[in-house]
């Protein structure tokens, strides 16, 4: 049985964000720099035609923000 407060949710950064907080949000949920995943943006951007700047978009729109008091 888990705890509530041990559950990882996938939410916006509101501390560690350039531009939504998107990635800041992944790389916490993934344990991971977010510097890491917003290089691995630029470049799938640049390979991939603009597809990632699509999800980037998506997620920016479902993902809410994270408003708790640890996040700070």
């Amino acid at each position: 049985m888990t705890n509530d407060t041990d559950t990882k949710k996938l939410r916006r950064s509101s501390t560690d964000k350039m531009i939504a907080g998107v990635c800041g949000g992944w790389a916490r949920l993934l344990g991971v720099d977010a510097a890491i995943l917003r290089i691995l943006l630029v470049v799938a951007t640049v390979l991939g035609v603009g597809t990632p700047i699509l999800l980037y978009a998506v997620c920016w729109i479902l993902m809410p923000e994270d408003t708790s008091a640890d996040a700070i």
